[in-house]
Formats: C-alpha cells, structure tokens, sequence
C-alpha cells in the first residue's frame, strides 16, 4: 500500500516561490541538485517514465507513473528540463497497481510492472503514433488496434541470466540493473518461463559444489560468464546453455546429471491464477558457448554440446523451427504468430508472388510467408542463421523458398541480374534490428519496386525515420498496428504495410470555384472529378496474362523487363549492377518482343500522362 500524504504549506511555497525569469521571460523554476519538491505526473516518456513540469520546466522521474502526485529528490537539472529520482508517492495513479516481482523497481528488465496492463497497451499505442508524427511527419496515420496479450506474465522463451557476486561475496545470477551492469539477484522472473526458476537454482548450487568461479568484467578473470536458457512453448522443449571464459567446464558431466534431476516439471505454485502450464516441459540440449573476448557481446561463436542437441525445436502455427543459442527468434511466441499471422494479411499473397525477406534470421517470416507465396528469398549476413534457415525450410518441406547469406543491398541486385530479372519483388518484408535500415538498405528497396513493403519494427522512433524516407520515394502508408511482444517494458513491435504509389495514379488539376466562364460551381466538382480517376498500376503479371489470352503463348518476366529496358520505360535499375553476366541472357524471340510491345501498347504504358497544377481560387468560393 502507498501512503498518502497531503502537501504541506511550506511545500507548496517552495514550488512557488523557487523561480527565476529567462532571456525570453517565461517563468522558470530554480531547482538544486538533491531538492526535494512534490510533483504531479502529467504523461510518460519514451522509456515509461513519469514527465511532470513545474511552471514549463520538465523533469523526468524513473518509476512515476501519469496520474501519480509524487515526492521526488531532484538528481540533474539542465536549462530546460532535469531528473528526479522518486522518493514517495502520495497520491497514486488510477492507473498504478502493485508490481508481481519483489525487484520490479530496481530491475532493469521491466519498466512498468507498476502500471496495469491496460495502461501499457494505451501508452505503446499512443507511442507509435506519436513517433510517426513526430519524427515521421506523418499527419493522418491508418492506425489499427494494439495487439496486446492474454497472459502478460511468463511469456519470454528466452532469458540470458549474468553471473556474478554480491557485495558480499555470495555467488548470485539475475538481471542488470538500468544502465548499469549490478546484478540485481533474482532467479524467479515474472516475466520469464516459470521452469527458469529450477534451472538456475541448479546452477548456482552446482557451481557452489564443485568451485566454478564467476567471471569478472573488471579483471577478465573467472569461467561463468552467463547462464542462457531457451523454452519451446509449443513443444516443451528447454535448452540451457553456459557462457563461459574458457574453452571447458570442470565437472561438467555433473552439472548435466543435475539438471536431468531438477524439478522442472509440474505446475507452478499458484499457476492456476495465470494459467501458467509447463508440465510437458523437458530439457532437450546442454552446452556451452565459448566467449573469451574483453567484450560486452554475450555470445561468443563457437558451441560445445554436453547433452542432447545444441538446438531446440518450436512451432510457431503450422511451421517448426530449429533454434541454436546463436539464433535470433522472437521471445514471445503468442504474441509472434499474432505478429506474423498480421504480416500475411498485410501482404495479401494470391500464390503467384515473389517475396523477398530482408533481415530474415533463421527464416520464421519467410516461411511464414511461403505458404501462400509463389517464392520467397530470404537475406541475412549471419551464416549460422541461413544455415538455420535452409534447414527449417528442408525440415518443413518448403521448395519455394531459397536463403542468401550477405548484406541485402549487395545480394538483391546480384540475384535479379542473375536471375535475368525473375526474381523481381513483389513484396518486399523488412525485420530489422532496433537501429534500423541504413539508407543504402533503403535505396535497395525503392530500386526493387516492389508493389507492397511489410514493415516489422521493434522501435518506433527508427521506424518513423525510415517510413519518411520511403514515402518520400514512392510509397504510401497504408496500416500500421502495433503489438505488445514485451509487456511491463517500455518496448513495441510495430507493422506496418507500404504500397507502392505510381506516378501515373497522382493527378493535379486546376480547380477554379465560383461562377463565370471557366469556373466550376461546387455541385460539379465531383461530376468533373470522375475525368480524372488514375489508370490501375500496371504488373508484369497483367501483362503476362494478357499475351497468353491473345497470343496462345507465355513470356518470362525477363523478357518484358528487357523489352521494357530497350524502350527506354521506368523499371528496377539494380545497384552495383555487373556489366557481364555468369551466364549468357537469353533474348526473347521477334514475335514475344512484339508481343510484349503490344501488350504495352494496349495497357497505355507508353503513354506521357499530363501533369496539372493544382490552385483554388477561393475569393470565389
């Protein structure tokens, strides 16, 4: 419980009185490092902190909530805005609730357990939003419902747990503090999979045994770096795996009989209330992954298998996946097939498609994808995740979907001049990590002009910066969706759907209302509007479509980009594009070209469309 209480008189003359007056004559306060004043939390910043401001002056207050009146000792202050660290709250936030975890507050991990969980879907929401106005410039945003998830406890299949000692000594593993790297000890997440709790306890006591020392960031000395753990939630499978300072681990065969015996099966105590079943859970791979570098990089490159496999296996809707300690895969799985279910609704495949998937990891979106699409290309620069990938798409029995290992604005133009053109984007999906794109990544996917860009984001701020880059080159947002893949922290998964704007469906025209020759009276502008309605963008399959009815007969895509390119008509330029190619092209004979031309011809290709200039005249209006 939060104890009120009530500002005093002296409080509220100290807010008062503690001003001074600027170059510009606004008001502002004149706060001290380590003063103590009162504030009323009036919204929340991007990480979820409490934003109060006293007379125009912004302070940013850790664990305060929006709707909080709050005591706060003032940390920093710069000319405009400062930082305060709560010291009580007084009279609490509708919105506040009493965190799961006992280590909430002091935990890096979530940010908002004290807020309730409607609160946070409202909050990520409106932080989306904001960020693509804001940075975006986006006026008028297509904006969906949030995601938000049925059981926001327990969800993560993935933890990496450091290891370390107290100030004491004592040998302890669970979660930095915010923005530090102090141990905070803790080995029942409430966030993370319940059987966790066992396996660390496991570890601890089995390093306490037999003498294995802790690493030490300081001194680069000791063996147990971090403590990874991965849970298939569909399958039950559980993978635990030791990030150690050295090429083996003394008593190892031990450690595994250990872990074979915990007791991380059966129902967590008092689970009914969260519905938190993990009965078919059984640990399927121990090893341990070699990282002997002065970094702060978890994970070194080299695997050690001490049991079983060094991956697990997880399914997200129909698809299995194989999941090493180095692959990238969503850590809530819930929440990831809302996510991709959403991706293939946005990218409305017919079966004729051509998908190319930036950024693609161990391939769970480009499967995911493949199901309806004709083909879909995967790119990733990670080797070990396109090993992964391949052999997910080999396992699930896919044939349509091919992976390259390599930077995506070097692969996509090598292949489409390859490929003679056939590999031609239709849809283009993009994950990438939370920096974004680069700008060269971007370009790529302008000179691809696919006809639609799926989006996936994990930070809206880089996701508003590169929307504004591609609409600014062609494409127009059409839905955005957030969802709430890390409930009780500050972070959002976004998507969002691009599709591409052609320069034949944007028309000008010159209106003048009013009356009198040339002028056009309201009640006609819709009449004279109907003249101008845009052409239909134009796809390689229309054409295709088109010379099979009249001709009898079928044309590659790489023989209408060719006829396209020898006419001199807007098309996919490619990048880095080589002068020869590996293998000779194959021309399409006389009769397709004429063919290709007339199909052209019929769909208006060719055509110079009139651009308008648009005024309104509105002394006449």
């Amino acid at each position: 419980m939060y104890r009120k209480r009530k500002e005093t008189k002296s409080d509220m003359a100290s807010n008062k009185n503690n001003h001074d007056t600027c170059s510009d004559g606004q008001k502002m306060p004149q706060l001290e490092k380590g003063q103590e004043i009162s504030l009323k939390i009036e919204d929340m910043g991007t990480d979820g902190e409490g934003i109060g401001r006293l007379d125009g002056y912004t302070l940013f207050v850790k664990d305060a909530l929006e709707g909080d009146l709050v005591r706060v000792k003032i940390l920093k202050t710069k000319k405009r805005y400062g930082y305060a660290r709560l010291l009580e709250v007084i009279e609490p936030s509708p919105w506040r609730v009493t965190p799961k975890c006992d280590c909430a507050r002091a935990c890096g991990g979530c940010q908002l357990q004290h807020c309730s969980y409607e609160k946070q879907l409202i909050w990520k929401e409106k932080k989306v939003r904001d960020c693509l106005q804001r940075i975006g410039g986006f006026a008028e945003i297509p904006m969906e419902p949030i995601m938000g998830m049925d059981k926001p406890y327990h969800y993560r299949n993935k933890a990496q747990f450091p290891v370390g000692y107290d100030k004491e000594g004592n040998l302890v593993t669970g979660f930095y503090a915010g923005r530090t790297h102090s141990i905070i000890p803790n080995t029942d997440c409430a966030i993370q999979h319940p059987c966790n709790h066992a396996i660390l306890e496991t570890v601890l006591s089995f390093m306490k045994t037999y003498h294995i020392t802790a690493y030490s960031e300081k001194t680069h000395t000791g063996l147990v770096r971090h403590i990874l753990t991965r849970v298939g939630k569909y399958t039950g499978e559980v993978m635990v795996c030791l990030i150690i300072n050295g090429n083996k681990l003394p008593h190892s065969e031990k450690l595994v009989e250990s872990l074979l015996s915990c007791p991380i099966n059966g129902t967590e105590e008092g689970g009914a209330e969260e519905n938190v079943l993990y009965d078919n859970c059984q640990i399927k791979s121990i090893c341990l992954n070699i990282n002997q570098e002065k970094t702060n990089r978890i994970l070194g490159d080299k695997i050690v298998p001490l049991y079983g496999q060094t991956y697990i296996e997880d399914k997200i809707g129909d698809i299995t996946y194989r999941i090493s300690p180095l692959s990238f895969y969503q850590v809530n799985p819930e929440q990831t097939r809302k996510l991709y279910t959403t991706a293939l609704e946005y990218a409305d495949l017919h079966g004729d498609e051509v998908v190319w998937d930036l950024y693609c990891g161990i391939g769970t979106i480009s499967l995911f994808l493949a199901q309806k699409a004709a083909k879909v290309c995967g790119v990733e620069i990670v080797p070990q995740a396109i090993e992964d990938a391949r052999d997910n798409a080999r396992r699930n029995g896919f044939t349509n979907a091919e992976f390259f290992v390599g930077a995506a604005e070097d692969v996509v133009p090598e292949q489409y001049e390859k490929s003679g053109g056939a590999l031609r984007a239709d849809v283009v999906t993009i994950d990438p990590p939370r920096k974004g794109c680069d700008e060269k990544l971007l370009r790529t996917v302008v000179q691809m002009e696919p006809e639609k860009i799926v989006y996936v984001s994990c930070d809206p701020a880089t996701l508003a910066r590169d929307l504004k880059y591609l609409c600014g080159e062609g494409y127009e947002l059409k839905r955005v969706r957030a969802c709430d893949m890390f409930g009780h922290s500050g972070h959002v998964e976004s998507i969002v759907l691009l599709s591409h704007k052609s320069l034949d469906s944007h028309i000008d025209v010159k209106v003048e209302f009013g009356e009198g020759e040339e002028k056009v009276p309201l009640d006609k502008i819709a009449e004279r509007a109907k003249q101008y309605q845009p052409a239909p963008r134009v796809t390689y399959k229309m054409i295709q479509e088109y010379i099979e009815e009249k001709c009898g007969f079928k044309v590659h895509t790489a023989y209408i980009a060719e006829v396209k390119r020898n006419l001199g008509l807007p098309m996919y330029d490619a990048p880095n594009m080589v002068e020869e190619l590996k293998q000779p092209r194959r021309h399409p004979t006389a009769e397709k070209v004429e063919a290709i031309k007339d199909a052209l011809k019929h769909f208006g290709v060719s055509v110079i469309y009139m651009l308008f200039t648009v005024s309104f005249d509105y002394n006449n209006y």
